[in-house]
């Protein structure tokens, strides 16, 4: 089997470390791993299968040597480095939402669109957690149903914002039980014991950006025609963000048969037996790479309507292994 030479920019971040974790996992073809920083990290130590990696600077030159370069490091630097690593001629994912609504550039879950790689100019864009998870479920229901129209309200796990959430998250609940003062500065309002219908910037339409990526990502991937709208809510769970989803379609459906199509389709597990309480929830679906569904039922005030529950990984599914998976499809696709 051919090895490729792999980097990760941003390899302390946590989404870089859980790509790291995950190719590791997959045993990843990998010849060389380079994992490419800031200044201020350069010579940080991190093992990979029993092998010590030393971090090096994210630069000009840094990426002659690489086939397939995982970037993690926000827009800014996907921005600066993505043109130069393809043009040092390395492939690049990206997980940042810098070149996601590029009409040149693909936009890919691979359970749903893997044939959008076809046309990558050295340049794929990993989705949006919360559109990757949501995707990986409506694809099968669209290829079989059509769908017309989406409403979705999002309950968002703080590791979305980064460890300074997840830490905010446990002093908050240290300071609770201490009986302390409770203070915030990562989020407008304390995380504990509330959700905040507000996960990142507000436009001046009322939609915040977050609801907006959604949207728009939607779109681009699955099809203009189909109408979506989106609430966004951050809730004080640490790992795995889960949507309500409501689906109309074109044709009818019949529930069963729904649901054993979503059972069969890839990427995806049903969780659904209400009356023993068996449905997807957080704190069951972290740490897995399945995208759970449960709670599916008709919605009668509309002719063609269906309710779910959709919950996954946030880290897992929502990017690193959404990204490896994009990797892995290029190459089975023959698309290096």
């Amino acid at each position: 089997m051919k090895s490729y030479n792999i980097a990760i920019v941003g390899p302390m971040g946590m989404v870089g470390r859980k790509i790291t974790s995950i190719l590791a996992e997959r045993d990843f073809p990998i010849n060389k791993l380079k994992l490419l920083g800031t200044e201020k990290n350069k010579g940080k130590k991190v093992t990979f299968k029993e092998r010590t990696i030393y971090t090096e600077v994210a630069k000009k030159g840094a990426f002659k040597d690489v086939d397939i370069a995982f970037f993690c490091a926000g827009n800014e630097v996907s921005k600066d480095l993505a043109p130069i690593a393809i043009e040092e001629g390395a492939l690049v994912i990206d997980n940042s939402s810098r070149w996601r609504m590029d009409p040149k550039i693909p936009l890919v879950v691979p359970e749903v669109n893997p044939e959008d790689l076809d046309w990558h100019q050295g340049l794929v864009a990993n989705p949006n957690c919360s559109t990757i998870q949501m995707l990986v479920v409506l694809k099968p229901i669209h290829r079989r149903y059509g769908i017309k129209r989406v409403v979705v309200s999002t309950y968002q796990a703080v590791s979305g914002t980064g460890k300074r959430a997840i830490d905010e998250l446990n002093s908050q609940v240290e300071d609770y039980i201490s009986k302390n003062r409770i203070t915030n500065s990562v989020y407008p309002y304390q995380i504990l014991f509330n959700a905040l219908p507000h996960i990142d910037s507000f436009l001046d339409t009322g939609y915040t950006k977050e609801e907006m990526k959604m949207i728009d990502e939607t779109k681009k991937i699955l099809g203009k025609d189909i109408q979506v709208t989106a609430t966004t809510v951050r809730i004080p769970v640490f790992t795995a963000h889960a949507e309500s989803v409501n689906v109309e379609t074109k044709l009818p459906m019949d529930i069963d048969d729904l649901t054993t199509i979503l059972n069969y389709s890839k990427g995806i597990k049903v969780l659904d037996y209400p009356g023993k309480n068996i449905y997807p929830i957080p704190i069951n679906c972290a740490g897995k790479d399945h995208v759970f569904v449960g709670r599916i039922r008709k919605d009668y005030s509309i002719e063609n309507g269906v309710n779910m529950w959709i919950v996954a990984d946030n880290l897992r599914k929502g990017a690193a292994l959404n990204a490896v998976q994009i990797a892995e499809t290029l190459i089975d696709r023959d698309l290096l």
